[in-house]
Parts: structure tokens; sequence; C-alpha cells
């Protein structure tokens, strides 16, 4: 009798090697503990943390969300413990876990601020890879890191110079061509891409004439976006060759399955864990099913196998 082989859904990302492809979003799953009586955590293929800047920061004033069709908006404005408060509180919970710990950071206001965060993880064992939060879109700036070309270009060498971790740029989707920002961040050392952050947008409360949220806009998640998501990782995985982290409206194993075939190399999940905080582990399972069912070995027989 043939024994018939178990598939491979274990997957690498620069140095990281990563159990399963399932990630949880930065922003969408707090600093893990929040979910631990919810869903098996030790399961997941890695773990990104809410964004951490160098202070502690209180974040945009309330409301901070509000539900959309098929979708929310958020506004939440990076509130954080900052870097010292969470490596004293939130990093021991997280290296019990076993489980990859990717930190998502930012600046608040310079570009150096991202240099400092760099260099204190570095040094933390714990953690496994950096994220580069160049996109969000709810600090009221001008104009985001990640809508300029020459700009992320510019902060990731400065950040790949201080760093030995793996480390992954996350997108804006509001942007002209997020393949050339991907570009960038490629021949500047990123070893992974993370796309899409949220899109830019506003709800209206009729009776009031007022925004829904207290800082008037914020950035859409949920299944309303993932064909503009699917459609930015395919344009994405046809100009570079580092791996792809998608994201995007990702709710349960068919619309993970999109972002493989379209060339995603893992996959992160945000706003489903909202409504069901076990949805990742569900994730992982029904890939396993997917690929046992099709005779498909390894994930990488599915990346980027989209039929045009």
């Amino acid at each position: 009798m043939v024994k018939r082989c178990q598939p491979d859904s274990s997957v690498k990302i620069g140095r990281l090697h990563l159990n399963n492809p399932v990630m949880v979003a930065s922003g969408t799953f707090g600093y893990a503990e929040e979910f631990k009586n919810f869903t098996d955590l030790e399961k997941l293929g890695a773990i990104v943390t809410k964004t951490i800047t160098v202070k502690p920061r209180a974040g945009n004033p309330a409301p901070r969300t509000c539900e959309t069709p098929a979708g929310m908006l958020n506004s939440i404005g990076l509130e954080n413990p900052g870097i010292a408060n969470f490596i004293k509180d939130k990093i021991n919970f997280l290296k019990k876990l076993g489980v990859p710990i990717i930190v998502s950071i930012a600046s608040e206001n310079s570009p150096d601020e991202f240099l400092e965060l760099a260099e204190i993880l570095d040094d933390l064992k714990e953690v496994s890879a950096i994220e580069l939060n160049i996109s969000c879109p709810n600090l009221h700036k001008d104009k985001l890191i990640s809508q300029d070309a020459q700009s992320t270009f510019g902060l990731v060498k400065e950040v790949r110079r201080l760093t030995r971790k793996c480390l992954i740029t996350k997108l804006s989707p509001n942007v002209t061509s997020i393949s050339e920002i991907a570009k960038a961040s490629e021949e500047a050392g990123s070893d992974a891409v993370s796309l899409i952050n949220t899109l830019g947008g506003m709800s209206i409360d009729v009776n009031k004439r007022a925004p829904k949220l207290g800082s008037w806009v914020g950035g859409l998640s949920g299944p309303a976006i993932r064909p503009i998501a699917v459609r930015m990782v395919w344009e994405v995985y046809n100009k570079i060759k580092i791996p792809i982290i998608g994201m995007g409206g990702i709710m349960d194993t068919q619309s993970a399955l999109e972002f493989f075939i379209a060339g995603s190399t893992a996959i992160s999940v945000g706003t489903a864990n909202f409504i069901n905080p076990g949805i990742s582990s569900e994730i992982i399972e029904g890939l396993k099913k997917y690929m046992a069912d099709n005779k498909i070995r390894s994930l990488r027989e599915i990346t980027g196998i989209l039929k045009i």
C-alpha cells in the first residue's frame, strides 16, 4: 500500500520560516494575549503585533470604528504603549507561544523613529521579523512614505542597514502604482512586502449630517476591498521576486486561496478576527484540506498560477 504524502504548508520569507502561511494582521489582534481564550495561538503561522511607536500614543478621538457595506472603517490612530512598555509588558507573553513574532513599527513625526525602533528590536531574540508600517492612513499626514517610491527606497535601505532580521514593508493601496513602490522596497533590501493596507474612506450619519468617525476619515477594510487587494497582489507579483504577504478582506479559505493563486507566499487575516476570533485556525485547516483534495504537495505549486 502506497503511503500518502502529507501536504507541506510551510513557507519561507527571507530568514523567517513559518510552519504555515497564515498570519494575523497588525491592528486586528492586539498583542495576541487578548485572543488567548478564543483560539489556539500556537497554531498560527505568525503573529503581527499592533503597531508600535517610540513613545506611547493615545490614538485618535472616538468613535474609532463603524460598519460599512461588506466592511468597516477604522481610525484608531496607532494607539499603543510605546516600545519600552511593549518590551516590559507584552513580549514575555508572546515569546512563550513558540510562534514567530513580527513587530510592526511606525513613526509619529520623523522617519528617524523607524531607525531607532529597528535598532532596539534587532537586539531582541524574541522578535523574528520587523514590519515597516509606512502606510497607515490615520495619522493626518499630507503624504505617506509609501506613496513615494524614492522615500520608500530611502527608508527601507536605512533600516536594512541596521537590522539582520527579516524585513517586511507594508504598502498602501492609496497610490497610482503599487508595483513601483514594491519594486523600490525590493531594491532597497526588503525581504518581503505586505499588501494591502486599508483604503481611505468616510461614512456619514445623515441624521446628524456629520462623519461617523471622530477623526472624520478612516481606513476601509473587510471583504469590500478584497477584489482590489487581489488585483494589486497579482500586479506586484509580476514585477518583483521577493515574497508577498497578501491581505485585504480574507474571510475564509476560499478568499485566502485567491491571494495564493494571485501570487502571495503567505496571507494575513485582519477584519475577520473581529467576527470570528478562530478564523485563522479554520483557514489553516482549510488550506491543508484543499491541498490534500487537490494532491498539492507544497503551496509553491499554486503561488502565482493564475491563468490569464
